[in-house]
């Protein structure tokens, strides 16, 4: 019988889901840098995946993917004046602070 189990992925992956979720009225700001962000963080070196999606079931609540090759590609990531400016510039356009979810890939 051959192993059916899964094959244990790279460990050293980092993948993050983080949520934001604007303060009524200032959904397209929110939007909007959301937008840059991904755009220019797709260009940090480890980058696997940085992907915004917006969640059709709750309006204003905007869902980040992202994926990084190791936990230091993520570190220098967060150093960077891009994400640093971000967090900053978004702060009044939020209902409350962003929540980051740590992911596990199952396979």
């Amino acid at each position: 019988m051959p192993n059916t189990l899964p094959v244990p992925r790279d460990t050293a992956e980092v993948w993050l889901m983080p949520v934001f979720i604007a303060t009524a009225g200032h959904e397209t700001e929110l939007q909007e840098a959301l937008s840059a962000l991904q755009a220019i963080s797709r260009k940090d070196p480890g980058c696997l995946e940085y992907t915004v999606f917006s969640d059709d079931q709750r309006p204003g609540t905007f869902v980040l993917i992202e994926g990084w090759a190791h936990q230091e590609d993520l570190k220098a990531h967060n150093e960077e004046a891009h994400v640093k400016d971000f967090v900053k510039a978004v702060e009044p356009f939020l209902a409350v602070p962003f929540s980051v979810t740590p992911l596990t890939p199952l396979i």
